[in-house]
This record gives structure tokens, sequence and C-alpha cells, in this order.
């Protein structure tokens, strides 16, 4: 794909300069307080505490420690460890804690539930809130009724909703601050009965629906995030004139495109057979599919940041980092789960099938969905540093559905789209840099975007002060005309057929001899052991008291310890070593890791492409 002014995405492999990483330390320094706690997108640079003397440090690294620096050292790494066994043991508590109080969404703000479709004739797991304050300011002091509403669907891709509002610096808080009346739609960690897509995007429409009426006159925008995306633009092709401008983060719609080398993940299904394996989980589990299945999928594509990094950091900066770590992980670690029908549905059309770019995705009988029938105008939010929906995979459908510029323009169609250079995929919804600049110059430009001529366009945000937090005309926006043949991209299409094939008849075999025998064996109770069992659940509440009692006397020991710590200086000579180190073990993974994509490259090769 070719992108004529955006950068070119980063390898794995890279070297980054010294210059640039000086750079990275200075700006993440002043804006740490900005960052998710995980280090799971790309941020092996943008965790590390800049130093707080750099002459110093030079002058202490260079000197050999002293039998002081070490008795210091040897005494901090106790405090440190006893205080990064107890964030571990409060994580469990707080995943059990949310277990037990029905794993509710995450949101940092009050709302009131509009309409609860569990409750429809066609019961659902989703519900349509209403954001009723923000910062002690309730909805009358803060909405500007001449202002669109906006809608934000979170992805249903393993865990639970907030992740577009969990704290005020984030996309809901951005578009209350913007005036805009903010809805929220949730759905509930079980599905209903035999749940499907058709149900989901019906419930959507109804929800819009509703949103529509109290705003006569203003149709609603609609945000969606990472998943929920494509589900959004079945929505505005099924809902001409009822809404208004969509705007996608991170969201993939051409599943089959990538960088060979730098997305493994679109080549996965091939190699574990199709959809069969997703049915055959969904069975054992009663009929349900585990979220948790996903969020393992998540860490398996980069295990060094993972299972290494992000813990590294945490024991490393304890301090500082066990606050912003926890607030995280209480969302990471809920997860929710889908219907045997959806997850199908989601696996046989858009991941394997790669139907919605190629107008084949069936939404119910009779009605198949045609992404050229949207008519209101598309904002795509990509990010270079995503490799969950890196910009491929993000814009690739566009060359897919229109012919070229000319064949847009005469759909009438308005196309815009902008990218960030490094930020991960999680970053675009929960970095409060990113909602700060980048989603509040979205909704600050609607209205410029929806009086753009019919076009594909690259929004360009010109911020001279490098303040996230500055209005217009502080900054400037400009959209630069660009080519839709620009966009396409050679992928392998022949040997993705072959997948689908493949999936298809394996399938077939499953769903007539195996699938039978595993729904009778499954029970609600097997299915709650299988649950539990999970090793993204046990890994962490393992560390909880309640299973794990040694856990008792490292609470005891944090409690004094936290209180009367005095953490050595960023600089300590040995600090600096035992980050080196940290460093090198990530490396090692990392290599290891692009060892693994190889051969799962070379084994797609081999089975797909040249399968002779």
């Amino acid at each position: 794909m070719k992108i004529p002014t955006s950068p070119q995405k980063p390898r794995t492999s890279q070297r980054t300069t010294a210059v640039g990483k000086e750079a990275a330390v200075q700006w993440t320094h002043r804006h740490a307080k900005d960052l998710p706690p995980t280090v799971l997108d790309h941020s092996e640079e943008l965790l590390k505490p800049a130093p707080q003397d750099a002459s110093s440090g030079m002058k202490r690294a260079a000197e050999a420690p002293s039998a002081q620096d070490y008795f210091d050292y040897q005494r901090d790494f106790f405090e440190r460890t006893v205080l990064f066994w107890d964030t571990l043991r409060q994580r469990a508590n707080n995943m059990l804690e949310h277990e037990r109080a029905g794993l509710p969404p995450l949101l940092d703000f009050k709302y009131e539930t509009l309409l609860d479709a569990r409750s429809f004739e066609r019961s659902v797991n989703y519900a349509l809130l209403r954001i009723t304050e923000i910062d002690g300011h309730c909805w009358d002091d803060c909405v500007d009724s001449d202002k669109p509403p906006v809608i934000i669907v979170d992805p249903r891709a393993g865990h639970g909703p907030g992740i577009g509002g969990f704290k005020r610096d984030s996309e809901v808080g951005m578009a209350m601050r913007e005036g805009h009346p903010v809805y929220f739609v949730i759905f509930f960690p079980e599905p209903a009965l035999g749940q499907t897509l058709a149900d989901v995007l019906h419930v959507l429409r109804r929800f819009a629906e509703e949103v529509a009426l109290r705003h006569p006159g203003n149709p609603p925008v609609l945000y969606g995030n990472c998943q929920a995306g494509w589900a959004l633009t079945l929505l505005s092709a099924d809902c001409a004139g009822l809404v208004g401008p969509v705007v996608l983060n991170g969201s993939p719609l051409s599943y089959w495109a990538g960088e060979s080398g730098v997305n493994p993940m679109r080549l996965s299904g091939g190699l574990l057979g199709g959809s069969w394996l997703a049915h055959l989980t969904a069975d054992l589990g009663n009929g349900r599919f585990d979220g948790a299945w996903l969020a393992q999928n998540f860490e398996n594509l980069k295990p060094e940041k993972a299972v290494w990094e992000k813990y590294a950091q945490l024991f490393t900066n304890v301090d500082s980092e066990q606050a912003r770590f926890l607030e995280f992980e209480r969302w990471w670690n809920g997860f929710y789960f889908l219907s045997r029908e959806e997850i199908l549905a989601i696996v046989e059309n858009l991941f394997i099938g790669n139907q919605l770019e190629q107008g084949l995705f069936q939404i119910c009988q009779g009605c198949t969905a045609d992404l050229r029938r949207i008519r209101n105008p598309i904002v795509i939010f990509a990010s270079y540093g995503d490799n969950i929906a890196p910009p491929h995979q993000a814009l690739g459908w566009i060359p897919a559905v229109y012919s070229d510029t000319e064949d847009l323009k005469r759909a009438g169609q308005r196309i815009v789209y902008l990218t960030n250079p490094h930020v991960g995929h999680l970053g675009i919804f929960v970095s409060a840099g990113v909602a700060r600049l980048e989603h509040r110059a979205i909704l600050e430009s609607l209205a410029d975007i929806e009086a753009l001529a019919p076009g594909l366009y690259e929004m360009k945000i010109d911020n001279p002060s490098g303040d996230p937090d500055c209005h217009k005309p502080s900054f400037s926006i400009r959209y630069e005309p660009r080519e839709v043949e620009d966009l396409k991209t050679d992928y392998p299409q022949e040997a993705f057929e072959r997948v689908k094939q493949v999936s298809t008849f394996n399938e077939a075999l499953y769903r007539a001899f195996v699938s039978p025998w595993a729904q009778a064996l499954s029970t609600p109770g097997t299915a709650e052991v299988l649950k539990w069992l999970h090793p993204m659940r046990s890994s962490r509440y393992l560390f909880s008291e309640a299973f794990n009692p040694w856990m008792k006397w490292v609470s005891m020991m944090a409690d004094p310890l936290a209180r009367s710590r005095q953490p050595l200086a960023q600089h300590h000579p040995l600090i600096e070593r035992e980050r080196e180190a940290a460093g090198q073990v990530t490396h090692a993974l990392g290599r290891l890791r692009e060892g693994r994509d190889a051969a799962i490259e070379q084994a797609f090769r081999l089975m797909f492409q040249h399968p002779g």
C-alpha cells in the first residue's frame, strides 16, 4: 500500500538513533501521566523514566559501584520485590472483586441506562447509556444542543466495555468537553442464548434511532473502536440518512491485507485449519466462546512485551507505575463471552472469509452488506505502531470497494484518514495525548469534513506548539487529496482463497462428526471449570491470598515498606545495569518471536502459496 506522505511503518528490528531515543525519553517524561500502564504497544522506550540529572548520571555510570552502592541496591531490590508481588496480589483481588460484581462497565463517568436490549422481544446482551456528568458538571451544564450527538461503541474482542471512557482524558471525555451529547453502547458478560450478529446489528440500529429521536435534525456521529468498526460500517450501510459521520479507530476491515513479516496474525486462520477450532472452543464452553482466548492471542503477538517487559517495567518503577498498572489491568483482565453463533460468523466472514470488503457479508436472509451504500462521511484513524489493525487493514478495503478515485467521487462519498506514526493499538483508545489531540481534532472538524467535495483525503494536523490541549486556531487542519489507487496493497489473495476453502471443508467435517459429541459432553459445570482453568485467569487469581496463603505475608510486609520507602535514584549505577539487563532479555525474546513469525510465514507459503 502506498500512502504518499505517511511515514513507513517501522519494522520490529529497526535501530533507533541516539537522537530519536533522547527525544522519545524527553517527550515521555513530560507526558508520562498520559500513557496507559501497559507495555503491550511498542512502548519499551516510552515507559523508561528520564534521568533526573543527565550529567550526574553519566558521571556515576562511568564510576565503579561502591560497597555502599551495593548495599543500597540490595535494600532497594528487596523492597521493590515485595511491592511488586503485592501489586500482583492487588491485581488478583481486583479481578476477583470485579468478577463478583458481575463485570460492570469500567466507565469513569456517571451515566443512565436508556435501553436494555436484554428486555427486547429478541434478547441481546447490549444496552444504551447516556453519559450524564463529567468532572462534576451535569448534562445541562456541558452539552451544546446544536452539536450532533456522539454514539461510542467499544469492541467485543475479549474484554468488557469501557476502553473508550475508563478515564477522563478519553473519547468520552473529549466529546463531552467539546459539548457533544454522548451516548455509550455497552454489552454484558454473557450473551443471550443463540444471539447472532444480525440480532446485534438490529439492536444497534434501534439504539441509533433512539438517539436520533432525542436530537431531531442532528444525525448521531458513530464512533467505533477496533472490532466495533466493522459493526458500525454495517450499520451505516443499513441506515442511510439516519446517522452522520462514522469514525473508525484502529478498525480492521480488510482482513487479508498486511505486510509480510510484520502482520502474522492474518495467517493464523490458515495454520489452525480454519474456523473449526473456534467452533470446538465454543462447544466446550456450552455454547459460549471465552473472550480470554482473544486476549491471549493479543499477548502472543508480542510475548516479549506481555510476559516480560510489562512486568520488568513495573518492577523497576514500582513506585510510580503501580497505580496505572492496576487501573489498566482491571479492564484488561475482565473477560467477556460471545455466543457460538457470533464467533463463527466473525471468524468465517471476517478473519478467514474477508467477506466485508467483497460485499459478500450476509447480515440476515436476503440482506447482504454493501459498503458502497454508505453515504455519510467516513473518518479512519490508524497507526503505524498498531500490529492488530495496521493501516493496510484499516484502509485496504477502499480500493476493493471503489475501483479508482473517480469511482469514489461518482459514488458521492467522502473518506478522510489520518495516521499516527508510533502509537500502539491500545494507545489509539487509551492514550490521553491521542485523546486530547487527534480525537479532539476529529470532533472539531466534523462540519468541515461533511462540507468536503466527494473524494479521498488525508487529514493533517499542524500543531506548532506541540501542546495536545490546544484548540483551533492554535492548531490547524488541512485535507490533502489522495488517490484510491495508491492504497492498493499486494498480498497473496489466491493463498487466502485456499485458506477459505480448507476452512469450509474442515468446518463441515467438524460440524457433522465432532460437534454433536462435544456439545453432548459439555455442561454448565464443565464450561465453568474450563473458564477458571484458562491461563489468562489462573495466572492472575493465583496471586490472591484467597488462593495462595503466602500472599498474606507479602501484604503484611508491603504496607510498612510502602510507608517508609526511599527509592534509589533512577541514575544509580546498579539500577542502570538492571535496566540494561532487562533490555537484553527483551531483545532476546524479541528475536525469538521474530524467528517464530518467520517460521509462520514460511509454513503459510509452503501450505497455501506454493502447495505444489
